[in-house]
């Protein structure tokens, strides 16, 4: 039974589709004006275990992510520039040649990082029509209001606005003056907006915007949408409304995925979303990782130190996607040292005969080996815990109760989950046939309580550069070299 974390309702609740067998997960994509840090991929890396958690448990996932490429500012007060432009200028391109070098560069580290495509991938500028029909409808619902500089959704027109932050704006509206000032000197860039925490449904093409490159007619004129309005949009048109599951990183729920709720359900009268779920942020040693101020890692960073960005992988799935985490490159050594090590028994594992195995032994491991799934099930069903799920996976790796067969079994099962590439690993170089008929000789003595002879069976496989590991289940030969 699948719980998970509702930041709405501030509990784990059991999950539970719209469509019994079929699960509609939205999931909030990349600006595409610089590369993804780390600390974004973060974000991936958790929603890609949901998806394939969700698909474990056996129901048929629709994901969608947006990409935004139009319309975020570089404040999410609707003030300063468009990303996308500010990025076109550093890149000294256009802001379309932009928006597609980085959505490339942002799809090649999801892919190197062993994340699955999302089934739809649905930039907001190919939605505009379907964002300025739901503005439409929000001015036809009494929601929206224009200025000669943009049109707003009025926040004091939804009675449950912050509901996702439990942000009690009640107070705050009744200080609220035409002027959007709350008692004190606010400056604001619109005049006409009603009220501070407004926000923009589209930016006309007048004023601090009468350059900007991309722009789409509208009933309003010229102009682009906002940011919030495209994630609204794009669900409705992909998933319907309500759907299962919205994620996204936890500096969305103040703000962007509030207004998100805002729109949608001004506009629909009904939830956007039932479950609602999000990833803390990634810091480094002086606060959190961010684009804005510079202090970000980037996966070709990790790189151009000879990480394998699936070490990266390893290292965000040792915490809990609701704690935050820490970066240092010594914490990813110590990821990357026991990502490989894992490998490395997958790969002996692949390449490990089994010996002598008698059907009093499979029986009794049978047992073993089902009491490991389920504890790994429990895990990922208890919120995507890949905490206690790593747990479950070393644990089954270094059990000598357990058959070769059967470790490598579920380390593959559990790895459809973890996602960290076991079935491409290539086995072991064979054992040669002369060092198994040796390996055979010396149980034969084991079972015959001859231990000297044993003895020296083992020395000589030794001498031969192979180990043998002893299981109640039979000997299991392995390389000196990939020994772990």
């Amino acid at each position: 039974m699948l719980k998970l974390y509702n930041t709405l309702t501030r509990k784990k609740e059991i999950f539970r589709p719209l469509v019994k067998g079929k699960v509609g997960l939205y999931t909030c994509g990349p600006t595409v004006y610089h590369y993804a840090h780390i600390g974004n991929l973060r974000t991936y890396i958790f929603e890609d275990i949901l998806e394939r958690a969700l698909t474990r448990n056996g129901y048929e996932v629709k994901r969608v992510m947006n990409v935004t490429d139009v319309g975020h500012l570089t404040s999410d007060a609707d003030l300063g520039e468009d990303k996308l432009e500010k990025g076109a200028k550093r890149e000294k391109k256009s802001p379309w040649d932009t928006a597609k070098f980085y959505t490339k560069a942002f799809l090649a580290d999801l892919k190197k990082l062993n994340i699955k495509k999302p089934e739809c991938v649905a930039p907001a500028t190919k939605y505009v029509s379907e964002q300025i029909g739901l503005i439409e409808r929000l001015f036809a619902r009494g929601y929206a209001y224009e200025t000669p500089q943009a049109v707003y959704f009025d926040i004091s027109k939804f009675a449950n606005y912050g509901k996702l932050s439990n942000t009690n704006y009640a107070n705050r509206k009744a200080r609220m003056n035409t002027s959007g000032r709350h008692g004190r000197a606010e400056v604001v860039e619109d005049p006409k907006k009603r009220h501070r925490e407004d926000f923009a449904l589209w930016f006309k093409r007048v004023e601090r915007f009468k350059h900007h490159i991309m722009h789409w007619s509208s009933p309003w004129g010229l102009g682009f949408p906002g940011w919030h309005i495209e994630c609204s949009a794009i669900s409705s048109a992909l998933l319907g409304q309500p759907f299962d599951i919205h994620t996204g990183g936890v500096d969305h729920i103040a703000v962007h995925h509030t207004n998100e709720i805002a729109q949608s359900e001004g506009a629909y009268g009904k939830p956007l979303a039932r479950y609602w779920m999000h990833g803390e942020f990634l810091n480094m040693s002086g606060g959190k990782m961010a684009k804005s101020s510079g202090a970000f890692v980037t996966l070709a960073d990790m790189e151009k130190k000879r990480f394998d960005p699936l070490a990266y992988r390893y290292f965000v799935l040792g915490a809990h996607y609701r704690t935050p985490l820490t970066f240092t490159w010594t914490a990813l050594h110590g990821a990357a040292n026991a990502l490989e090590k894992l490998k490395r028994i997958v790969a002996t594992l692949k390449a490990t005969p089994q010996i002598n195995a008698n059907k009093k032994t499979r029986t009794s491991t049978d047992k073993i080996y089902r009491s490991y799934m389920k504890r790994f099930n429990e895990a990922i069903a208890d919120d995507l815990n890949t905490p206690r799920a790593l747990a479950a996976l070393w644990s089954a790796a270094n059990d000598a109760k357990l058959t070769s067969k059967e470790k490598l079994a579920l380390l593959l099962s559990y790895d459809e989950v973890l996602g960290f590439g076991f079935k491409e690993v290539r086995k072991s170089a064979p054992v040669p046939p002369s060092i198994l008929k040796l390996v055979e000789e010396r149980e034969l003595y084991r079972r015959n309580k001859q231990f000297d002879k044993a003895d020296t069976l083992r020395a000589r496989v030794d001498g031969l550069g192979y180990t043998i590991a002893d299981a109640p289940s039979g000997p299991e030969v392995r390389k000196e070299n990939s020994k772990s």
